[in-house]
């Protein structure tokens, strides 16, 4: 699997990175929304290139012009409830793409050990066609892995781009071992060391979900 880690460069990606992680920002829900925004958007451009682009005569008012455009627009999918802003980023370039959503939760089995649950997903038919799926944290791999295993019950794609903001090593270990097949490609905003015994990714952001839509209550149970 190939790795892309966008963070490891001098841009403006960079200045939107460090905005997410800062407590002083992330008090501004709104900012902390168009941060992740910006940083889906920047994430559809790079993935942009990796496309299929078509030649296609444009007519302007004094001529032809020849321009490449896409072939066809992604699939767009994401994880709720933290992945909307990262998604809507990318809807923001991929204006006429298509759009799938995947409901997955923690299930706690006791105080420091969980499973990802899934629950339901509105998709279109995958077959043959490229799917970009986003969650703005990969920490220890498993919602990646529920969503990506949620998406082959809607067709078999030709390719799908994994998309995440901040990663664990362990994370991104875990996906290239147990997601193996060949049509996948994972892209990242920065890659940290550590997690906490919850799984939080150190130093992280703290919970993207929280910080996007307030605070929930976790259910135990």
């Amino acid at each position: 699997m190939k790795v892309y880690n966008l963070g490891e460069g001098n841009s403006l990606f960079n200045q939107y990175m460090a905005e997410i992680r800062d407590k002083k920002v992330q008090v501004d829900p709104l900012r902390f929304r168009r941060n992740l925004e910006r940083i889906g958007e920047i994430m559809a451009y790079e993935i942009s290139k990796k496309l299929e682009f078509s030649n296609e005569a444009v007519q302007t008012p004094l001529g032809i012009a020849n321009v490449n455009t896409l072939d066809t627009h992604p699939v767009l999918a994401t994880i709720l409830r933290a992945g909307l802003p990262l998604h809507n980023g990318f809807l923001n370039y991929f204006d006429r793409s298509e759009n799938a959503f995947i409901s997955a939760y923690r299930k706690h089995v006791s105080k420091d050990e969980f499973v990802i649950e899934f629950e339901y997903i509105s998709s279109p038919a995958l077959d043959n066609k490229n799917v970009i799926l986003c969650d703005p944290m990969l920490a220890t791999g498993a919602s990646m892995e529920v969503g990506y295993k949620a998406l082959l019950e809607k067709g078999n794609p030709k390719h799908v781009h994994l998309a995440a903001v901040i990663a664990s090593r362990e994370g991104v270990e875990y996906v290239q071992k147990t997601l193996k097949a060949e049509n996948i490609t994972l892209w990242v905003g920065g890659i940290d060391e550590e997690m906490t015994e919850e799984s939080y990714i150190v130093p992280g952001l703290g919970d993207a979900g929280d910080l996007a839509y307030g605070v929930k209550i976790d259910s135990k149970s």
